[in-house]
């Protein structure tokens, strides 16, 4: 197909949720219980490209045994999402850049890489078919799930000839409450090593980090915070979200290089920064700076960032030595709040998009 006037075929759901049943869905969604009533698919094979672009209707996907996604996990998948504006309009927050790391990503992991263009089309297509599922509420939006899974049939370890690229949708509400979250400093796993996955949005990195996961939920925190693979003594980033900590008028948080996720929200985070004509530091931080600075008083707040959450207000960070406690520990710092609100001012169409951020699909 021609991927630069993408154009996806529409089958229309037989048994749609009804009306008053999607409003009871929507009231309190929760986060990625509740789907739409349709998913866009495009499919790879090599020597084809890509073809056959179709809305259908949501359902359970059809795999052979030995498709090779579930024997050498070649999976990529992207999340952002898309708003309702105070005029009824439907819009997404920078999908271009959501593509481009998709890219980067099936490069890494040696899949076939999708044109942006055909990316944001198969968004557009579906978020149209399902616009009624759209939400209006404070805090809510339709979370988007781009994915991308080999389908080849075979048990040999090499690169798939086969793919399937799929988005599903379901309406959400706020990742955490209000408030602060705690975090564990996590002292037993590591996330990623260089010249691994880690700058990579796969299943696996997510699926490595469930244990460390767990093991802060036994501590009594909300997330966990990696160090580095090799010393045990640098902040990488969290479970699913990168961390920034708030130094005076100085933004200060871990540097890409492979091993953290180049994370959509964080780089808006801080052009935004810069543009209010505050400081940001990427740098390599040691977790015992972090301890440091908050005792005293000078790391005044931190949160994490990410698509799912936008900002998280950090309360706290333990560890087995003691903890590290922003302001009081349990009320959101001004400059995170400040940050969310302009941040979701924008995604929501309420903001001067000056930099033509704000993508329109309705």
């Amino acid at each position: 197909m021609d991927s630069t006037t993408p154009s996806f075929s529409f089958t229309p759901n037989p048994a749609p949720v009804s009306p008053e049943r999607r409003a009871e869905l929507m009231a309190n969604p929760g986060f990625g219980r509740v789907f739409t009533d349709h998913m866009a698919t495009v499919s790879y094979t090599e020597g084809r490209g890509w073809h056959d672009a179709k809305v259908v209707p949501y359902g359970p996907l059809s795999l052979d045994p030995a498709s090779s996604v579930l024997h050498y996990a070649q999976e990529i998948f992207e999340g952002l999402k898309a708003y309702r504006t105070p005029e009824g309009s439907v819009v997404m927050f920078r999908p271009d850049a959501n593509a481009r790391r998709f890219r980067d990503s099936a490069a890494r992991m040696a899949m076939a890489e999708l044109p942006e263009e055909l990316f944001v089309g198969a968004i557009e297509a579906l978020v149209r078919a399902d616009r009624d599922w759209v939400p209006s509420g404070e805090g809510q939006s339709l979370y988007l799930r781009p994915f991308m899974i080999s389908n080849d049939v075979f048990l040999g370890v090499k690169p798939a000839s086969e793919y399937l690229f799929c988005v599903i949708a379901c309406p959400v509400g706020a990742y955490f409450g209000g408030g602060c979250v705690s975090v564990w400093v996590s002292e037993t796993y590591t996330r990623a090593a260089p010249g691994g996955t880690g700058a990579v949005k796969c299943g696996g990195n997510y699926a490595a980090s469930l244990q460390a996961q767990a093991e802060s939920k036994r501590e009594g925190c909300d997330q966990v915070l990696f160090l580095d693979s090799r010393e045990q003594r640098y902040v990488e980033e969290m479970g699913g979200m990168n961390v920034v900590f708030v130094d005076g008028d100085t933004l200060v948080t871990p540097p890409l290089g492979g091993t953290i996720l180049p994370g959509i929200t964080r780089d808006t985070l801080l052009m935004l920064a810069r543009a209010r004509g505050l400081k940001v530091e990427e740098r390599p931080l040691p977790i015992d700076e972090v301890f440091e600075k908050a005792a005293s008083g000078q790391f005044s707040e931190a949160f994490a960032c990410g698509t799912a959450a936008v900002i998280s207000p950090i309360g706290k960070l333990r560890r087995p030595t003691g903890e590290a406690v922003f302001g009081d520990g349990v009320t959101p710092g001004a400059l995170s709040l400040s940050l969310k609100d302009e941040l979701v001012g924008l995604q929501t169409g309420r903001g001067n998009d000056a930099n033509g951020w704000v993508h329109r699909i309705l």
